[in-house]
């Protein structure tokens, strides 16, 4: 399956330099879907691309790169329900609340209040997640996903080793049974946040202060306990699905997957093979950044993320180039 070519096979605009305004031009609405109240940011024309950031961030950490996309499509970014500035529902019984699918279907319902019956998406890591199963549950809308520093849950689940467990801990802590988790990590939120972007070998320097303000903003009680119930949601309902789906299902769009060579993902599992498991139309490389490449090296996804949602074929990365 192809992508539509932009205007012909356009060249790509330049990469804008950020400032200290997070999503620069992006105008501020909630949309309220089936089960939450999202926060969405837009700008931009052209086809639609929704971007769904991961833990611990929110919408903004798309900043560094969202305005250059938006010269050419239409951008779409949200915050996840649990995070930032969406609300936050109870997680229920069984946290279904908090469910990739569940999340999914938020972001199907941002996608028709905004007039998008089909779409490109990119995910970076549980917006990854997210994107991975509303390409599986509904593919006839998804036109192609870009998946930032992510083997699928499942691969994850069933592969797990000292040393990726080590460096994510937060896995299976944040998903022990409430209050637990929360009452500890609660006690002192800006150590927390500080120490969970604190990335081995990378530090806190790729950030901006506006986005690690934001950031710390965001980290309340309330979204801790999103978070936990999400974590809660990945080790039970998501597992189950991904489980029933394994071997059966793939996805049908064009799959491109990004991880970063000095992240918990480049250093524990091998992603080309974990994601052609799912997907058939597949394309990947590591490039030289962390788990948070967009904000790492914003030139090298900007210019990967163009090509591929245009409907080129991106060129692998290479340090010569």
């Amino acid at each position: 399956m192809m992508l539509e070519r932009l205007d012909g096979g356009a060249s790509r605009p330049p990469l804008l330099p950020h400032g200290p305004v997070l999503m620069a031009g992006f105008e501020r609405r909630k949309v309220k879907t089936r089960g939450a109240e999202i926060e969405v940011a837009i700008a931009g024309s052209g086809p639609p691309l929704l971007l769904i950031h991961g833990n611990p961030l929110n919408l903004a950490s798309w900043h560094k790169i969202a305005p250059s996309l938006a010269q050419s499509f239409t951008v779409i970014a949200t915050d996840l329900r649990g995070y930032g500035d969406s609300s936050k529902p109870e997680g229920g019984g069984d946290h279904s609340e908090y469910s990739f699918r569940a999340m999914g279907e938020d972001n199907f319902d941002v996608m028709d209040a905004l007039g998008f019956e089909t779409f490109a998406v990119a995910g970076h890591d549980r917006g990854a997640r997210v994107a991975f199963r509303m390409a599986l549950d509904q593919p006839h809308r998804v036109t192609a996903l870009a998946a930032l520093d992510i083997v699928p849950t499942h691969h994850v689940l069933t592969h797990v080793s000292l040393g990726w467990g080590l460096e994510s801990y937060h896995w299976f802590f944040m998903a022990q049974k409430a209050p637990f988790p929360e009452r500890l990590i609660c006690a002192d939120l800006d150590y927390y946040i500080r120490y969970k972007l604190n990335k081995k070998g990378v530090g806190l320097e790729i950030f901006t202060p506006e986005a690690l303000a934001d950031y710390a903003r965001c980290t309340t009680p309330e979204q801790i306990h999103a978070v936990c119930e999400d974590y809660r949601a990945t080790v039970t309902l998501d597992l189950a699905m991904d489980t029933a789906d394994y071997g059966k299902r793939k996805i049908a769009c064009p799959v491109l997957v990004l991880w970063g060579s000095n992240s918990h993902c480049g250093r524990h599992f091998k992603p080309i093979e974990a994601w052609a498991e799912w997907a058939g139309d597949l394309r990947g490389w590591d490039i030289p950044t962390g788990h948070y490449p967009a904000e790492h090296r914003p030139d090298l996804v900007y210019a990967t993320f163009h090509e591929f949602f245009s409907g080129s074929e991106p060129a692998p990365y290479s340090e010569a180039a």
